[in-house]
């Protein structure tokens, strides 16, 4: 009976990744077909040299980024999870509050196999309603251009963001203040005496604060104080 769960288990992950690469390359042959395709309607090439230029200079970060999302996603979303929210995109603003959140309420945690099947759930189903939602917007954006660009309802729209991570912070946080502390002053610190840190360099600090986060951990467990 135990061989036979395992077995399951296995063949559940390996399904996981299997179907997990699958879609991965599906969607890496799509975006780099899309240039190509584009190029070959309008019958022109990029100017080689630029581009080599331009990636040469923004690339390595990306990478190197890329690289790093992989260990600090996967142990938070599962393996299932990190497939689907790669594919799908918003994981720091969207998809990672939604499991967090599911998993939260749901008593269980990522590195669990029941933490594994939550987590790809509440990324699927947040896929779908952002969809949904993003449809609703393109057929209904003329008719609601005016109400939505009204003077009275512009400040709702710039506290969106503060508001689902600030609700997500009250949980989080107040489970270990300590542990919570240290990451909060150096996002503080960097944002507020770095001018050049912004809103498109979030997918760079999400990495950095985790690592800082693990490094304070050491240092306050190895102390006694966690």
């Amino acid at each position: 009976m135990e061989k036979t769960e395992l077995q399951k288990k296995e063949t559940y992950i390996e399904s996981v990744h299997r179907w997990g690469r699958i879609w991965g390359l599906t969607l890496l042959a799509l975006i780099v077909a899309y240039p190509i395709v584009v190029s070959v309607i309008f019958r022109t090439t990029p100017d080689w040299a630029a581009f080599a230029k331009g990636f040469l200079a923004i690339g390595p970060m990306y990478w190197a980024v890329g690289i790093v999302e992989i260990f600090t996603y996967v142990p938070m979303l599962g393996a299932g999870g990190t497939y689907l929210s790669f594919v799908t995109g918003n994981i720091s603003n969207l998809k990672l509050p939604c499991a967090l959140d599911a998993m939260e309420r749901a008593g269980v945690k990522a590195n669990s196999e029941e933490g594994e099947i939550i987590s790809t759930i509440a990324i699927a189903v947040s896929s779908i309603v952002t969809t949904l939602i993003i449809l609703l917007g393109v057929v209904l954006i003329i008719p609601l251009t005016p109400l939505l660009s009204s003077p009275v309802l512009e400040p709702a729209f710039t506290q969106i963001l503060p508001a689902l991570f600030g609700g997500l912070a009250v949980v989080f946080v107040s489970k270990n203040f300590k542990l919570a502390l240290a990451p909060m002053l150096l996002m503080l610190v960097l944002f507020i005496f770095v001018p050049a840190l912004n809103a498109s360099t979030v997918g760079v600090m999400v990495p950095v604060g985790v690592l800082f986060s693990l490094g304070v951990a050491r240092v306050l467990y190895k102390k006694g104080l966690l």
